[in-house]
């Protein structure tokens, strides 16, 4: 692996391993013996390479985390003891955070700085919030009124109880973050885990496997198998041992995860995409909606599923809003993301890269206008961060989720036009409105129809604060107390004394 830039020492150990997954007690090669490649998408250079999985794999890996789950001493663990593990964890991720930025960029392709102080970060915040939950888990009694049975004495209770075996799936563009978020509540409540990193980001995953083991957790609690989403990760989803499913992803690839989990009833939650609304409204404070607009779709190289796409303006100051983003797009500084001056990295592969270069010139197909970018470059998968105005609502450009750098801009007159057009799509993940005037704002909220509505800030999270979203952009939440409800099964208990 060569780079123009330093790296870690550990970093490039780690690189230079022959990689493995992890299942049971073993790091193991695949069964078949067959591997895949991964790249550096700064370069397009090749990195290294992990098993390929296949439903061999997947079903070794099942079955240990099984095991682990109904005969080890994981089973058996008290909450503080399952709290303390947690904690450990991520004090062992916060040890090696630079390293695990390191390898998100190589990865990933993005900064390594921003890595380290929002992914690598906000994980551990996340496992650390999750391990407060270890122990605050409950049931509760009920007074039965027991109309058939009016004899007798009885007592009811309800426990709250681990679902068991968790398949998670998570996607390219927050491989550690995404990982967290799914195996947080899954240790807090005494689940056990075959995760599935994305084909193009296995690394920050197979770290992560790594200091699950040096903080002490039980053979076979979290199991990693690298592969296709075609092979490893249908395999996993059909899976009649996994009793629960958690997905982050496409809404194409969610809507086959949930048909094929729905076979065996398998309980699931699927995080997928969005076409996110940002709205300035005539009160705002222009220059920080404008930051906070460009911020909102060109963080992470517009690779975020809440990423703020479609930018919705007061008409009276449309022109210069558009014209201030357009500023600070071209001002950003682009290239590897091992370079801590750089503003913004590359796509995940070429065929990200087509995909978004190939919207804008759809777009320019269909008489938009650019305001800035619009291009392609290499080497690596880059395309410069990219304004469209003159577009039409009903247009794909936005209707459809692009996941890249690019901006759709459309003007509006009052507050009920802009409601509608900010609901005028099959996604609902995410919103944000810019305005000081409360009173509209707090009318706006309950008619926006996303599962996270943020006020003069975008894609603002928190380990307290459920993330999920509305209508084609999933079922069921991350994050927060809800987390818990989708890692539990409940189970109601009569007592007749």
């Amino acid at each position: 692996m060569n780079t123009e830039l330093p790296i870690l020492p550990a970093t490039r150990a780690f690189l230079a391993r022959k990689l493995k997954m992890r299942i049971g007690a073993e790091w193991q090669d695949a069964a078949s013996g067959q591997t895949m490649t991964f790249r550096n998408p700064a370069t397009g250079e090749v990195l290294g390479e992990v098993p390929s999985a296949q439903a061999q794999d997947v079903d070794r890996a099942v079955q240990a985390a099984r095991q682990a789950f109904d005969d080890s001493a994981w089973s058996r663990m008290r909450p503080r003891e399952r709290q303390n593990l947690l904690w450990r964890l991520a004090d062992l991720m916060e040890r090696d955070a630079q390293q695990l930025a390191e390898l998100e960029c190589l990865n990933n392709g993005k900064s390594a700085v921003v890595a380290k102080v929002m992914d690598v970060q906000l994980a551990i915040d996340f496992l650390r919030y999750m391990a407060g939950w270890a122990t605050k888990i409950e049931g509760s009694t009920v007074e039965p009124s027991m109309p058939l049975m009016p004899e007798g004495d009885f007592h009811a209770f309800v426990r709250r109880e681990a679902v068991g075996v968790v398949g998670a799936i998570v996607a390219w563009n927050f491989p550690l973050l995404l990982a967290c978020w799914k195996l947080g509540p899954a240790l807090a409540t005494g689940c056990t885990m075959v995760l599935k990193p994305a084909d193009e980001t296995p690394l920050s995953v197979l770290k992560l496997a790594e200091l699950v083991d040096e903080a002490g957790y039980p053979t076979g609690v979290l199991n990693v198998v690298t592969g296709t989403g075609l092979n490893a990760g249908a395999a996993l989803s059909r899976h009649p041992g996994v009793d629960k499913l958690t997905f982050t992803g496409s809404t194409e690839v969610g809507k086959l995860i949930g048909k094929a989990a729905m076979d065996n009833m398998t309980r699931v939650t699927l995080e997928l995409g969005g076409k996110s609304p940002t709205i300035v409204m005539p009160d705002a404070n222009l220059q920080e909606a404008a930051a906070g607009a460009a911020m909102a779709i060109f963080f992470n190289q517009g690779q975020v599923c809440c990423a703020g796409s479609r930018l919705y303006v007061h008409r009276k100051h449309f022109d210069n809003v558009v014209a201030d983003i357009a500023g600070i797009a071209n001002g950003m500084k682009l290239g590897n993301g091992l370079d801590p001056s750089v503003q913004m990295g590359p796509l995940i592969s070429a065929k990200q890269q087509d995909r978004v270069t190939g919207y804008i010139n759809l777009g320019r197909e269909l008489g938009a206008t650019l305001a800035c970018g619009g291009e392609g470059f290499g080497p690596g998968y880059f395309v410069k961060p990219t304004v469209l105005v003159d577009v039409d609502q009903r247009h794909r450009l936005v209707q459809e989720e692009i996941f890249g750098p690019v901006l759709v801009a459309m003007p509006f007159d009052d507050l009920d036009e802009v409601v509608r057009l900010a609901n005028d799509n099959p996604y609902g993940l995410g919103a944000s409105i810019w305005s000081n005037d409360l009173a509209a704002v707090h009318r706006m909220i309950p008619r926006i129809k996303s599962g996270s509505v943020w006020v003069n800030c975008h894609s603002a999270l928190d380990p307290a604060l459920p993330f999920g979203g509305y209508k084609m952009s999933g079922v069921g939440r991350e994050m927060g107390a809800a987390a818990i409800e989708h890692y539990t099964e409940l189970k109601a208990v009569m007592m007749k004394l």
